[in-house]
């Protein structure tokens, strides 16, 4: 399945989530300028707050490795694809640069926020939680999003995307309380692959987006 755009794709969900949880408090978290495109819709016709959560990996690049994740809070997830051991093994190894790496990634996630800060948990606790991606890669993004929500108390959690890969679906259907995924693919592409119009707008208007949400509810 292909999409005109990300909008027309955030239209479709946002008509699968209209009966359920229209009259439902909830609060939609957006992984990326992309995934706000997804959600601006959404949190229309729900009228739900809109917030987005920004992470970087972190990857030694002389090993080719990708260590984990940290996101806007400073918390760092590892990748579940490393055992614990070997996870120790790396982290001990390279620990100089993998704490250069983590200062860095936290340094630019700052820069592109901004003055926007990070996501105040108060704007999520006690509602169901939809969290949203114009494209669930693998289970990486999800991690992150559940180790920031650790912290609180919440009602449901829903994930909602266009396309995701069966890698990212399996994981979802352990962690999810419920999942809107429009296509699954077996051979994932980039993410850009599946929307004809792949215009995503630079973050500070995204952010303005985000502020102006509660002016588009319809």
């Amino acid at each position: 399945m292909y999409f005109e755009n990300r909008r027309v794709a955030g239209d479709i969900l946002a008509d699968q989530l209209f009966d359920e949880y229209r009259w439902e408090d909830c609060a939609i978290i957006a992984l990326n300028s992309g995934g706000v495109l997804v959600a601006e819709p959404i949190a229309e016709k729900l009228h739900s707050v809109l917030t987005m959560l920004l992470s970087e990996e972190i990857t030694i690049p002389s090993e080719d490795l990708v260590l984990g994740e940290i996101s806007q809070n400073g918390n760092f997830v590892k990748n579940r694809n490393l055992s614990d051991g070997q996870f120790d093994e790396y982290s001990r190894e390279l620990f100089n640069v993998f704490e250069q790496l983590k200062r860095e990634k936290i340094q630019k996630i700052n820069r592109l926020i901004g003055d926007g800060g990070t996501i105040s948990l108060d704007l999520l606790r006690g509602r169901n939680i939809i969290v949203v991606s114009d494209g669930f890669i693998d289970s990486s993004t999800i991690d992150v999003v559940l180790d920031f929500i650790k912290p609180i108390e919440y009602r449901r959690i829903i994930a909602a995307s266009p396309v995701a890969s069966i890698k990212a679906v399996d994981r979802l259907h352990v962690s999810a309380d419920e999942i809107h995924i429009l296509d699954v693919k077996n051979n994932y592409l980039d993410t850009n692959h599946y929307y004809n119009d792949n215009n995503v707008p630079p973050l500070k208007d995204v952010i303005n987006k985000i502020s102006n949400i509660v002016l588009n509810w319809k």
